[in-house]
């Protein structure tokens, strides 16, 4: 029987708005049945338990969607019988994404008590002006007593800010993020405002409503945000997420790292036992999916070494500890998943660092972490004469950057 390590992540796809700049599956509805979710989540996660027998369950992560917004009792139950299913680790860390307005807040004690250590808050701004903008439901003051709350009722506390919006300046985003790092969290999630497709703000920004801050300055605020969260010793781990060394977030560790993760609720993905897992994304047909086959999967695909490598090298590309890329080539039996003359190319020119065949991304490269990703993956990577070795608990590591936005999930 295996004790190697399983992440759990839970999607729970309602909110009380859609916010423009969100591709997030997530869905605004009249009335949740709290009880029928509770039973369809369970039934879910039971199907990916009888696949996973005997791992050692090391974090769960509730994301959305508006997570704040479940029962803190469908919260417990959810634990309850993850902890049933699975062997969980003295240190689980158990994350629940929550919005900061009061009704969501004034969950933050049961959801502790339902067993929550850790809270990820969306603050996105302390400007009421620019939380308008971007569609939030709380107002900047809310937000801060929202987190003085949440600091209150759990051991560990992260918030998201987004920034590069239009007209940002350098001096505005500086005094933001000063205030940011001196409100007593050990994890920051900094995220630079990106225009999706589909979103309300593509169409604003089609129809010329606003123009998005241009690259040059979008890239002088990242390179801002580097010097000042690294001077407040809360380097960047990942391209997007700071935290002092010990206070990353597990969870997303394991995505970053290529682990196994199980992916449950409408429009989860999974990544376990070499195959990709999708739900199915709107919420009525993940019911009726569960209803009909005990589980909400609409798409299973067995990766190939050659996909398994490249989503590998994409992930484990965003963090800042790298890649060892000489062992995940061993890991999926390949000769190589990088053209090494390359890499060392861009070692040269100051961009990437390698110790032998570990590699990673410099400062400087993690601005252009795309065009170096397209530079460096081969495109046809060369499948080793020798079978793959068995799948081992490697060091977990990044996914490929450039089809990426953050996700609480990938």
């Amino acid at each position: 029987m295996t004790r190697e390590p399983l992440a759990l992540y839970v999607h729970w796809p309602f909110c009380v708005s859609k916010c423009p700049y969100c591709d997030f599956n997530s869905h605004v509805r009249a009335e949740i049945d709290q009880i029928s979710w509770r039973n369809a989540l369970l039934s879910d996660l039971a199907h990916e338990a009888r696949l996973l027998r005997g791992r050692r369950l090391t974090s769960i992560f509730f994301g959305g969607g508006t997570p704040s917004l479940m029962e803190p009792t469908t919260v417990a139950s959810v634990i309850e019988a993850a902890r049933r299913h699975w062997s969980a680790s003295d240190d689980i860390e158990i994350t629940l994404e929550a919005n900061p307005n009061s009704v969501e807040a004034a969950r933050f004690v049961d959801l502790a008590a339902a067993g929550v250590n850790r809270l990820s808050l969306g603050l996105q701004s302390f400007d009421d002006e620019a939380l308008m903008f971007l569609g939030r439901a709380h107002s900047a003051s809310e937000g801060l007593a929202a987190l003085e709350m949440a600091q209150s009722n759990f051991d560990r506390v992260s918030f998201d800010l987004i920034y590069a919006l239009p007209g940002d300046t350098e001096a505005a985003w500086s005094t933001t993020l000063g205030r940011a790092l001196s409100l007593g969290t050990t994890h920051l999630s900094l995220y630079q405002l990106t225009i999706e497709p589909g979103t309300r703000f593509a169409s604003m920004v089609a129809r010329r409503e606003f123009e998005p801050l241009d690259a040059e300055a979008s890239a002088a605020l990242f390179e801002l945000t580097d010097a000042m969260t690294s001077a407040a010793r809360m380097p960047a781990y990942e391209i997007s997420n700071h935290a002092p060394h010990g206070e990353e977030s597990r969870h997303n560790l394991a995505y970053w790292r290529y682990g196994d993760y199980a992916g449950i609720g409408p429009g989860a993905h999974g990544r376990r036992l070499g195959k990709r897992t999708v739900r199915h994304r709107k919420p009525e047909n993940f019911l009726s999916a569960v209803a009909r086959n005990g589980h909400g999967i609409v798409e299973e695909e067995a990766l190939t070494a050659v996909e398994a490598a490249d989503e590998a090298l994409v992930m484990g590309l965003r963090l800042t500890e790298g890649i060892d890329a000489a062992r995940l080539s061993e890991r999926f039996g390949m000769e190589s998943i990088v053209d090494w003359a390359r890499v060392d190319r861009l070692v040269a020119s100051g961009h990437m660092r390698r110790n032998a065949g570990h590699i990673g991304l410099t400062e400087k490269g993690r601005l252009l972490l795309d065009a170096i990703l397209g530079e460096i993956a081969l495109p046809e990577p060369i499948v080793s004469s020798a079978p793959p070795r068995e799948r081992q608990p490697v060091p977990l590591q990044p996914q490929r950057a450039a089809a990426l936005a953050y996700s609480a999930q990938p």
